[in-house]
């Protein structure tokens, strides 16, 4: 099993944070690990250092063993719910970390980590070009045209891509405000969410969850950029067959996950800024604390139910058979009054049965009472 070094280990490091992405690494050989490593990358976490977290959460794994997970801070427990899910998605992952070792482990990690950024690399490419035909209103062209292998035109410095990104809340047909944008002496934060994410473009400051992630670059007829991404690029326009295997087919995906809407808002949102690479550092688009931002509203608990409806609307759209199977059955159907007519007869056999029971119990309670009966008469006579 992997060691971590020990207190006395003059090597040893303070615990990386896992949900931070770490510095790129030297590409490796290709392995079914950067497979899965895409997947995780897309639907998980999409800026995990992966070390960090398969290091941390082994660690974890002996301490809670020891102590109440209510112990860890909520930022630990949210790392180690990542890790748990890693360890359910890469079979057998879980014995190879417990009797490798710490070679391995490094091995292991630098190849999930190769995955998730290969995939988001090859993403943000494909994106750079798709967004331009998707914010281009049909039957005309943009005015000024974008260029769609140079960003440095796009972000606030374009009327349509500034509009799609000004922060909700905020007029961007305000010259004043739409200069400040474009000057830099308006910041935008990754927590000031962008009004694309919204239906219609339109934000109800009384009502922010009305319309939220439900934005046409998200999800719409013909801008998806969620279908691009996991079930093809020809599925976007709906085409009878898709050009490729989607990704959500190749890795068995039956269901949209929060984390999987985080990375798609994430990916328009960059492919909308005028930035050439993604990074990190990159304090301008910080789309790190934008994606993280994303992921905290759909894990808070207070927020459930809005986020559960999100979920269902979204899985109606990209995968219809699951969301089949969660709507109830239409009032008044063939397939309504089966199902009545077949909860009806099990009603009444479960009643039956009942009353079985109770007239056997009857029965018995009587003999014993008169078994007894006979027993004190004897006792009677004989006295």
């Amino acid at each position: 099993m992997f060691e971590p070094a020990s207190d006395s280990d003059p090597h040893k490091r303070a615990r990386e944070s896992a949900l931070q992405l770490g510095p790129r690494k030297k590409p490796s050989l290709s392995d079914p690990l950067i497979h899965h490593g895409r997947h995780f990358g897309r639907t998980v976490h999409a800026l995990t250092n992966v070390k960090a977290l398969i290091t941390n959460g082994l660690l974890r794994m002996g301490e809670l063993a020891e102590q109440p997970e209510e112990n860890f801070t909520a930022e630990e427990r949210r790392e180690h719910n990542v890790f748990n899910t890693l360890l359910q998605s890469v079979p057998g992952l879980e014995e190879r970390l417990m009797n490798g070792s710490e070679d391995d482990m490094a091995q292991i990690a630098e190849l999930i980590q190769k995955g998730a950024s290969s995939a988001r690399s090859d993403d943000t490419k494909g994106l750079k070009n798709a967004i331009i035909d998707w914010i281009t209103p049909r039957g005309q062209c943009l005015n000024p045209p974008l260029a769609r292998n140079i960003k440095s035109d796009r972000g606030f410095h374009h009327e349509r891509t500034g509009a799609l990104l000004c922060p909700a809340g905020m007029d961007w047909s305000n010259s004043e405000i739409k200069d400040q944008l474009r000057n830099g002496e308006l910041a935008v934060a990754g927590d000031q969410w962008p009004i694309f994410l919204y239906s219609g473009e339109v934000y109800d400051s009384e009502d922010p969850w009305n319309g939220l992630f439900r934005g046409a670059l998200l999800l719409a007829r013909t801008s998806q950029a969620y279908k691009y991404i996991f079930t093809s690029p020809s599925s976007v326009d709906k085409e009878p067959k898709a050009t490729r295997a989607g990704n959500a087919r190749i890795h068995g995906m039956t269901r949209v996950t929060p984390a999987s809407i985080a990375y798609i808002a994430t990916q328009v949102r960059f492919a909308l800024t005028s930035s050439p690479v993604f990074s990190r550092t990159d304090t301008v688009t910080d789309s790190e604390r934008f994606y993280n931002s994303v992921l905290e509203l759909f894990e808070d608990i207070e927020e459930q139910e809005e986020v559960n409806a999100l979920l269902l609307w979204w899985n109606r759209q990209i995968f219809p058979s699951y969301s089949t199977s969660q709507r109830p059955v239409t009032k008044n159907s063939a397939l309504a009054r089966i199902r009545e007519k077949r909860a009806a007869i099990k009603l009444a056999a479960a009643a039956g049965e009942a009353a079985n029971g109770m007239a056997v119990g009857e029965g018995a309670d009587a003999t014993v009472a008169g078994g007894g009966g006979n027993h004190s008469a004897a006792g009677t006579s004989a006295t």
